[in-house]
């Protein structure tokens, strides 16, 4: 892999690692279940992109 490549892939780990980090914040904070349940699903998908990323080493 290129230098510029490990670079994208550097920076999809911080973008996903950070949604991970939001959506399971807002979703503790949620009263609304279906909206929370929505939520939990993104923080599930951005996981397992960021795990995707992850293995690419």
């Amino acid at each position: 892999m290129t230098s510029k490549e490990l670079l994208y892939v550097e920076d999809a780990l911080s973008h996903e690692a950070y949604m991970k980090t939001c959506c399971k914040k807002t979703g503790a904070q949620l009263t609304d279940p279906t909206l929370a349940s929505y939520v939990n699903e993104l923080h599930k998908k951005h996981t397992e992109l960021y795990n995707k990323f992850l293995n690419l080493f």
